[in-house]
């Protein structure tokens, strides 16, 4: 335990320390475990895994009200939840979750990516919606728990993963809006496949309309709350109607990019001192604190071939550098698909081509590989953590 809490990565959105609220939260000393008596029937591994709809057959549970705190931490089976039809969860988005993965490597090991910058995020969502705080720590250690509980879940193809969906909901039985008075934090977790066929990069076209907002500033754009992800969906179908794949997410009244669909934006280019570049848009209350986003930065920056840098890209800028011929990759990260190429936006009724598979995708497929090796074993790293 304490081994862990010294590998809890710093990061400037972090609004509080690993052990400043420890003291109101369960710990994982006292988990409970009851198995399962009846096992789910496991995937056949020579079908495709569809992501998010099978699931293992336990999950994580742990309950919280205003009078008692924290109740104690406990692994059960896989199970329907009840809720009150009032609760908060329900009516006012009091909700939030986070999304991370196990890998299976080649010693048949498993391990987590990076799950304390999910801890970090969670516990600054979950104060952002004046949740209970918990100990980042004891959560990682129930999660781990769980995860070797249903270690045989995880799948050992090409690609796939054990996806871990851990949610924080207020469910007292009230209509009022205000702070929560009953809370409920639960984990479940579900195998996936690889997000692109085989080992293909497919690229995909964005829908860059600034009609449509994702986020603002002074709102909720650096939480992972649920309230974010469901307005998305009409902007999503609209993009498809317009025959693109993805969304990408413009702000204020110079059109500054800012995600794409529910990933994180990278350009790769030459910026206009002619120095090679890797941007992404920084932090700044609109974006989501991604872990591959994170990763990428840090994996570049370890590199040290060209400059790295985190500001605003203008769709003014961007373009001219279209013009120009100094875009050579452009590209969204997240935890479904690690890496995903872009080839064309749709931009004030112009599609825009983006050279990027013409040009390899040489860093895009360097980033994949780097990250395979590292989250499969192949490549001893600190961001594992053995299960």
């Amino acid at each position: 335990m304490q081994i862990w809490a010294r590998k809890f990565l710093p990061v400037p959105w972090l609004l509080c320390g690993p052990r400043r609220y420890a003291s109101s939260s369960f710990k994982a000393v006292d988990l409970q475990l009851e198995m399962t008596q009846k096992p789910h029937k496991k995937p056949d591994p020579s079908k495709p895994l569809l992501f998010g709809k099978t699931f293992t057959d336990h999950m994580l549970m742990v309950e919280w009200n205003r009078e008692k705190g924290w109740g104690q931490p406990r692994i059960q089976p896989f199970q329907t939840l009840t809720l009150h039809p009032a609760s908060s969860a329900l009516h006012y988005s009091l909700q939030l979750f986070e999304g991370m993965k196990a890998f299976k490597g080649r010693d048949q090991q498993v391990r987590l990516f990076r799950p304390w910058l999910n801890m970090d995020r969670m516990l600054r969502s979950a104060l952002r919606l004046c949740l209970p705080s918990f100990d980042k720590v004891e959560l990682l250690e129930c999660i781990r728990r769980l995860v070797e509980v249903d270690k045989d879940w995880v799948p050992s193809g090409a690609g796939t993963s054990l996806y871990v969906r851990p949610v924080f909901i207020g469910n007292q039985p009230s209509l009022g809006v205000g702070n929560p008075t009953q809370a409920l934090l639960y984990v479940i977790l579900c195998p996936v496949g690889s997000y692109f066929p085989g080992d293909a990069l497919s690229p995909v076209s964005l829908l860059a309309d600034p009609t449509f907002i994702r986020a603002w500033v002074g709102g909720v754009g650096d939480c992972k709350l649920g309230g974010n992800y469901g307005p998305t969906v009409f902007v999503q179908q609209e993009a498809e109607k317009r025959g693109c794949e993805q969304v990408l997410w413009l702000y204020g009244p110079d059109h500054q990019l800012t995600e794409v669909g529910t990933m994180n934006i990278f350009i790769f280019w030459t910026y206009e001192d002619g120095v090679l570049e890797l941007v992404t848009p920084p932090l700044d209350g609109v974006i989501l604190p991604g872990v591959v986003r994170q990763s990428l930065l840090d994996l570049a920056h370890s590199w040290g071939e060209f400059r790295v840098t985190e500001q605003k890209i203008t769709m003014k800028e961007f373009m001219r550098a279209l013009e120009d011929g100094r875009v050579r990759e452009v590209f969204g990260s997240g935890t479904a698909c690690q890496v995903c190429p872009v080839h064309r936006i749709l931009y004030e009724g112009k599609h825009l081509h983006i050279p990027t598979m013409e040009n390899g995708p040489e860093l895009i497929l360097r980033f994949q590989k780097e990250l395979k090796a590292i989250q499969c074993g192949t490549k001893a790293h600190e961001w594992m953590l053995l299960v």
